[in-house]
């Protein structure tokens, strides 16, 4: 088995079908279908079943897909490493981030790691769910992690600073008189929450019960923006990081009281290299602590 065969397995699964898979590699279909079927031969299963919306893995592909996965990864990783020199450092740094922490502070750092490390390939995937996140972080395949810190966090986390969480509310809502907005004042209001499994709908959940507030769920939103928006129109208020709040809407946010915040870590894969320490330097350079948003206009 070879490297070159586990990324063209995992082309074929990403994209569905070897025709796809040899456009993403840029190399012709008949290699790719060749590579597959050696790589089954060698293993003795079959990796793939063909079905009417293309192949799809196998039981047994998809265990196999999970090793490759994290075999590619380090292997990008080692790589990147032996290459990387004083004023050069090439390769693959894959960055997941938890839904709603860090949406001002990560492309900074990203932009400042971008134009230090040019040929540096930078991929980054937004993920709600942080039972995934740990997930994807014991598998391996994770360069840095940005997420809220919680009971299961790792013991070596490098500790970034803390999200403060402001509420939305729509224009022309009584509480934009307020410099800071009492949670108790909001009692009956209707809610625009987050996906179930979401790190942002615990801690809302959290906050409306510790303040004795019953969730009346007016609407649930997959996206930070999206909920902003939302309650931005009326439909419900909502409750975000204050850096998740985008531009155009911060006349609506207020904080809160008592004040809400979550501390934000860095994970980084055992054996990180330089491309995953520098990104992490930067990040501790940005600002994490605290909000920037108007007063109310007397």
């Amino acid at each position: 088995m070879s490297l070159r065969q586990f990324e063209y397995a995992l082309a074929v699964a990403e994209e569905g079908s070897v025709t796809a898979a040899a456009e993403l590699l840029h190399v012709a279909q008949p290699s790719v279908s060749q590579q597959i079927r050696g790589l089954e031969r060698e293993l003795g299963v079959e990796l793939f079943t063909r079905t009417p919306t293309g192949l799809v893995p196998t039981v047994v592909g998809r265990a196999f897909l999970r090793e490759a996965e994290a075999a590619v990864s380090a292997a990008r990783r080692a790589r990147a490493t032996a290459r990387a020199g004083a004023d050069e450092l090439v390769g693959e740094l894959v960055v997941a981030v938890q839904m709603g922490f860090g949406t001002r502070q990560l492309p900074g750092a990203l932009g400042a790691l971008r134009r230090r490390f040019p040929k540096l390939e930078v991929t980054v995937f937004e993920e709600p769910s942080s039972a995934e996140l740990e997930r994807l972080c014991r598998r391996g395949v994770l360069g840095l992690a940005l997420m809220a810190a919680c009971e299961r966090s790792p013991a070596d986390a490098h500790h970034l600073g803390d999200e403060e969480f402001v509420v939305v509310v729509g224009a022309g809502h009584r509480q934009l008189a307020a410099d800071r907005v009492e949670l108790r004042e909001l009692d009956g209001e209707p809610w625009v929450r987050f996906d179930r499994d979401s790190a942002l709908d615990g801690v809302l959940l959290n906050v409306l019960r510790e303040n004795g507030l019953a969730p009346v769920t007016a609407a649930r939103a997959s996206q930070t923006a999206t909920a902003v928006r939302w309650a931005a129109h009326g439909l419900g208020v909502t409750l975000v990081p204050a850096s998740a709040v985008p531009h155009g809407h911060e006349h609506l946010v207020r904080p809160v009281l008592p004040a809400v915040s979550q501390p934000v870590i860095a994970v980084l894969q055992a054996g990180a290299g330089p491309a995953e320490t520098a990104l992490l330097e930067l990040l501790r350079k940005e600002t994490w602590s605290g909000s920037d948003f108007p007063s109310p206009v007397s």
